[in-house]
C-alpha cells in the first residue's frame, strides 16, 4: 500500500549495447548498469550488486549528515566503504554479507561517534535490506494498472 504521490518508477530495459547491458532511468536521471567481463559483460557500468551497496552508502552518509546537522555535531565528513561476499555461517549455510565501513571526521566525541553509528543502523536502506521484504513481481503485458492520486 502506497499513501500521497507514487513516485517516479525505477525502469530498466536491454539497450542492445551488450550480452548484459542495461538502461536506468529514474525521472530526469538515467546511467548504465553492466557486469564485468569475467561474468560475460562488458564492465560498462556498475554491476546490480554494487547498485545495492551504492544505495546502502548514499543513505548511510545522507542519513549520518542530517541527523548531524539537527544536533548541530562537528562531524567534518563521511565516507563509506562498502563490500559484499558470501560466507559459510555453521548452522545457516551459505549467507550474504555486506561489510560497511564508515569513517567520520571532526571533532566528535566517543560518544558522538557511537550515536552516528548506531544512526547509520537506522538509515532507510539499512533497515529496508535487514527486514522481511515481499517483492510482487508481476508480468507488465498480463496486468492492468491503474494510478490514481
Amino acid at each position: 500500500m502506497t499513501h500521497g504521490k507514487i513516485p517516479d518508477p525505477v525502469v530498466v530495459s536491454e539497450n542492445g549495447q551488450g550480452p548484459y547491458q542495461q538502461t536506468v532511468r529514474v525521472g530526469k536521471h538515467c546511467w548504465i548498469a553492466d557486469e564485468p567481463v569475467s561474468m560475460g559483460g562488458t564492465d560498462a557500468g556498475p554491476a546490480p550488486m554494487d547498485f545495492l551497496l551504492a544505495a546502502l552508502g548514499a543513505c548511510t552518509s545522507i542519513t549520518l549528515r542530517m541527523y548531524a546537522e539537527r544536533k548541530q555535531l562537528p562531524l567534518s565528513g563521511v565516507r563509506v566503504s562498502l563490500t559484499h561476499e558470501k560466507i559459510d555461517i555453521e548452522g545457516r549455510g551459505r549467507v550474504d554479507r555486506i561489510f560497511r565501513r564508515i569513517r567520520l571526521t571532526g571533532d566528535l566525541t566517543t560518544e558522538q561517534r557511537a550515536a552516528l553509528l548506531a544512526i547509520a543502523n537506522k538509515c532507510p536502506v539499512h533497515r529496508t535490506l535487514t527486514s522481511e521484504i515481499d517483492i510482487d513481481s508481476t508480468l507488465a503485458d498480463d496486468v492492468n494498472i491503474q494510478l490514481t492520486t
